[in-house]
C-alpha cells in the first residue's frame, strides 16, 4: 500500500507540471490567422518594426509584455477594449492566435 501511496503522490505532483507543457493551438496557422485578421491595426511578424495603427503594439511587444501567460493573453482576447474592433474570435482561432503570440516571446 505505501508504494501506491507514493506513486500516487508523485503523479499529483507531476501533473500541473505535464499540463503545463502541452501547447495549445498552432502557430503556424495562428501566424496565418493574425496576417489576415490582425496585420491591420498589429505588426504581427515578431520584427522590431512599428505597427500600422501607432496604439496598437506590436505582437512581439505583447509576447514580451511582464507577466504575460497564455491565460492572461486569452482573457485579454475575449474582454472587449475601447481601442479594439468588437469581435469574435473562435475558439480554434484563438488557440492558435495565441500560440503564435507566444512563440514571438523573446527567450530571457
Amino acid at each position: 500500500m505505501r508504494i501506491v501511496d507514493k506513486l500516487a503522490a508523485a503523479a499529483l505532483l507531476l501533473a500541473p507540471v505535464s499540463a503545463a507543457a502541452v501547447e495549445l493551438g498552432d502557430p503556424k496557422l495562428g501566424h496565418a490567422y493574425a496576417t489576415k485578421v490582425c496585420a491591420e491595426c498589429h505588426e504581427v511578424e515578431g520584427v522590431d518594426s512599428f505597427s500600422p495603427n501607432p496604439d496598437a503594439p506590436s505582437f512581439k511587444e505583447v509576447a514580451n509584455t511582464p507577466g504575460m501567460t497564455a491565460r492572461a493573453l486569452a482573457v485579454w482576447l475575449r474582454t472587449s477594449h475601447p481601442t479594439m474592433p468588437d469581435f469574435i474570435i473562435k475558439p480554434d482561432d484563438m488557440d492558435n492566435l495565441i500560440s503564435y503570440i507566444m512563440s514571438l516571446r523573446t527567450p530571457q
